[in-house]
């Protein structure tokens, strides 16, 4: 409806309500509703030719009101909106004064009064169209109109006023992706002429949800209203209000409801199958995945990522140019993109758009722009480290190539050469890095991250491996649902804490071990990074494990050719050096780890006496490495250095 029709409208239905209400103030001034006539609504004055309803007769239709509960809405209402209303109500109870209603005098004053219209259950009361305030008797009791159905009465909409501090009503996007469009139809045309419908919308991204059923309530006709779950009432009373006001407001204002479970808070799962059951008229429920509650029966809808080619042309959108369409390949398949996303790149692609290519930007740019999202759930590692700081013998060294030329060549071989459709088991990239401490398996990760631009996060399954069934799980689900958006390199340390020899299931606490390791693997293969498992004890892994895992790389405990160049290359080149011998120096029997840590409290010593870093001091800081891994330091370990 345009300005000039609702203003139209507006005068009119004034002039409606001002009839009936003019008609039911006769009614109270005849003092007998039994022998009264009924004046037919149509006498109202309503301009012929009139879209829309008056506002009365929408209440009434919505509800199914009775004509005697017509009445009694409109004499409620009357005492705020026709002073001779109240003048009446006030003379019939005694009073010189104005006065609210009461039901005794409804009964008594308006026509075909029944009973029953006072009923907990019955539309007055249960819709929250009109309350009782406390009084003696019920039939006393002051009876007043809710201020949302005043406000609707006199043409004005909008939400309640309880209901508004939580509900947020959802503008159209109209980024929209085509297939997100034809979904959005989809689901429209099974909302036409249904009364209540529950629509279960599955996937990653809340924001693409959120427009999707903007979308389809909007083609419906509905206005949709957002609530996150957290924001959802748990107590049980407070529960059932919200359903009822809600109820009411979705009627009135063919209103639609969207749940925001996407990430629905521990605890609440329950509360929120509880509420749903109790919510009337059309309900979308956003959520990753299925909730696994007993839920009211509706239509489910996946909501998967844009097509390929989608996300190539919001690239191209976003960077106003032109761009290979490998490049746009690369960054969709290590980032998943959005429509949404399209105002937050721009900010960040301007910030890395000088000196760099247009992919560079949009690369640097979503891997910035999606770092948030392992806030809280893992550790950041600053991936400095490069190929050069590497000292590996030649075959785990070009297995770490290979895993680099994986990650950087999949999408042309898995989307142009098409072998993406040949993989069976999902086209995530992982390994296994095996090997004694300090022999450099976290700095391979960093090599790996810095080589492909990737962030990398280290997760300690110590912490994520939990006693109580199911809990295991939900913390991988959760890890791997924010990786999937960040792109990153995941780092799973101590991998020992969940893997190991298939034990013989015995009770359910073997057989949930058991899950928990297959669930981590599934998650590792369908991962569209890179997920690296490391362990110490590479021999306490089943081997049935072992066999989904694409890359296993052995680190060795460096020998001495290997030794003598991480010596080499163990003091950065401003670090002033007095007659440091690496191949002497080799002799010391310690991993690369072990080397780093000597190195750096050698030149902490050697700062200290404000001299250069010389054998001495290496042989101080080597001291102290080894009672700190429990061993003692001989002569001839440092070749009658003294």
């Amino acid at each position: 409806m345009n300005a000039a029709s609702q203003e139209l409208w507006l005068a009119a239905n004034q002039s409606y309500l001002a009839a009936e209400l003019a008609r039911v103030h006769a009614r109270l001034e005849s003092g007998d509703g039994a022998s009264a006539v009924a004046t037919p609504h149509a006498d109202a004055a309503w301009h012929e030719g009139m879209t829309g309803m008056p506002s009365i007769e929408q209440i009434v239709r919505a509800f199914g009101l009775s004509s005697f509960e017509r009445d009694v809405l409109l004499l409620v209402a009357g005492t705020e909106l026709d002073t001779r209303i109240a003048a009446d109500c006030g003379r019939a109870q005694g009073l010189e004064m104005p006065a609210a209603p009461t039901f005794s005098l409804a009964l008594a004053r308006l026509a075909d009064a029944h009973w029953s219209a006072l009923h907990p259950d019955a539309p007055l009361r249960s819709a929250r169209l009109v309350r009782l305030d406390k009084g003696d008797l019920l039939t006393t009791s002051p009876l007043k109109i809710e201020e949302r159905v005043l406000h609707f009465l006199a043409g004005i909409d909008h939400i309640d006023a309880q209901l508004a501090q939580s509900l947020v009503p959802v503008a159209l996007d109209e980024t929209l992706a085509a297939s997100h469009r034809a979904l959005a139809l989809n689901i429209a045309e099974r909302l036409h002429g249904t009364p209540r419908t529950m629509v279960y919308l599955h996937g990653r991204n809340a924001p693409t949800m959120t427009a999707v059923a903007a979308n389809a309530a909007a083609q419906a006709g509905f206005e949709l209203y957002r609530v996150h779950a957290r924001d959802l009432p748990q107590d049980a009373a407070e529960r059932n209000e919200f359903a009822a006001l809600w109820r009411r407001d979705a009627a009135l204002s063919q209103a639609a409801l969207l749940v925001d479970a996407s990430e629905l808070p521990d605890g609440s799962a329950r509360p929120l199958g509880a509420l749903l059951e109790s919510l009337r008229g059309v309900v979308f429920i956003a959520a990753r995945e299925p909730l696994g509650l007993h839920l009211p029966p509706g239509i489910r809808f996946d909501v998967p990522l844009p097509s390929k080619e989608e996300q190539a042309a919001l690239c191209r959108t976003v960077l106003g140019c032109a761009i290979d369409d490998e490049d746009v390949q690369r960054v969709t398949e290590q980032f998943p993109l959005h429509m949404q996303d399209i105002a937050d790149l721009l900010p960040a692609i301007a910030q890395h758009a000088g000196g760099s290519t247009p992919a560079r930007a949009l690369w640097q740019a979503c891997r910035q722009a999606r770092a948030a999202s392992m806030e809280g759930l893992a550790q950041r590692i600053e991936a400095r480290a490069g190929w050069d700081d590497l000292v590996l013998p030649a075959a785990p060294l070009a297995l770490l190539h290979d895993i680099a030329r994986h990650l950087r060549w999949r999408s042309k071989v898995y989307g142009h050469w098409g072998f993406a459709a040949k993989e069976s088991r999902g086209l995530g990239i992982s390994a296994l890095f095996a090997g004694v401490s300090g022999t450099g398996k976290t700095m391979a990760a960093e090599v790996l991250a810095n080589e492909l631009a990737l962030d990398l996060y280290r997760i300690d399954l110590a912490s994520v491996v939990s006693k109580y069934i199911g809990e295991t799980e939900k913390n991988l689900r959760r890890l791997f649902d924010a990786a999937e958006e960040s792109g990153a390199v995941l780092l799973f340390d101590e991998a020992d804490a969940l893997f190991g020899k298939r034990s013989e299931v015995k009770d359910s606490h073997d057989r949930y071990a058991n899950i928990e390791v297959s669930y981590l693997l599934q998650r590792m293969e369908s991962y569209r990074g890179l997920a690296i498992l490391t362990t110490n004890i590479k021999q306490n892994i089943d081997e049935a494990f072992l066999r989904r895992i694409r890359f296993v790389v052995d680190f060795p405990f460096p020998g001495m050719t290997e030794r003598t160049e991480i010596w080499r290359r163990a003091f950065p080149a401003a670090t002033p050096t007095e007659a440091l011998d690496p191949a002497r120096l080799a002799r010391l029997s310690v991993a690369g780890g072990n080397i780093r840590n000597i190195a750096l409290n050698t030149a902490f010593i050697a700062a200290d006496r404000g001299e250069a870093v010389n054998m001495e001091h290496v042989m101080e800081a080597a001291r102290a490495e080894y009672v700190k891994l429990g061993r003692s330091l001989g002569g001839a370990e440092m070749g009658g250095t003294p």
